[in-house]
């Protein structure tokens, strides 16, 4: 699976909420400052390349929505990050965030019960 700029991610993270829309919906959810219509219009067309995103025409005009699931994307990204950056060890990527985000033992427990209760 091909990775996405910021951009394209911003775009996406729009799609999998709204499920579909077309230009001028992803356009309206947007943050200030607003991109172009032909900026987002564009991005749409390089996710559709991509295989992120399909489209079905409705009047005039097209309706967009995702090809990949979120929790696929979120994935392969994670994997991503942790080959890249911690030599493939989830344990050290956990013990990472741990010391940078200042977690507790108590947190870190009720994160790992949570996994437990997640997985019955």
């Amino acid at each position: 699976m091909k990775q996405l700029t910021k951009a394209e991610e911003e775009v996406m993270q729009l799609l999998w909420q709204l499920e579909k829309a077309n230009v001028a919906a992803l356009l309206q959810e947007l943050p200030e400052p607003k991109p172009a219509y032909n900026t987002v219009s564009t991005i749409i067309r390089i996710l559709e390349d991509k295989g992120f995103v399909d489209h079905e025409k409705v009047g005039k005009g097209h309706v967009y929505f995702p090809l990949v699931k979120k929790e696929e994307y979120s994935n392969q990204s994670i994997s991503k990050l942790v080959d890249g950056y911690f030599q493939g060890s989830f344990k050290s990527m956990v013990s990472f965030f741990m010391k940078k985000n200042d977690i507790s033992l108590n947190e870190l427990e009720e994160i790992m019960q949570k996994i437990k209760n997640e997985e019955k």
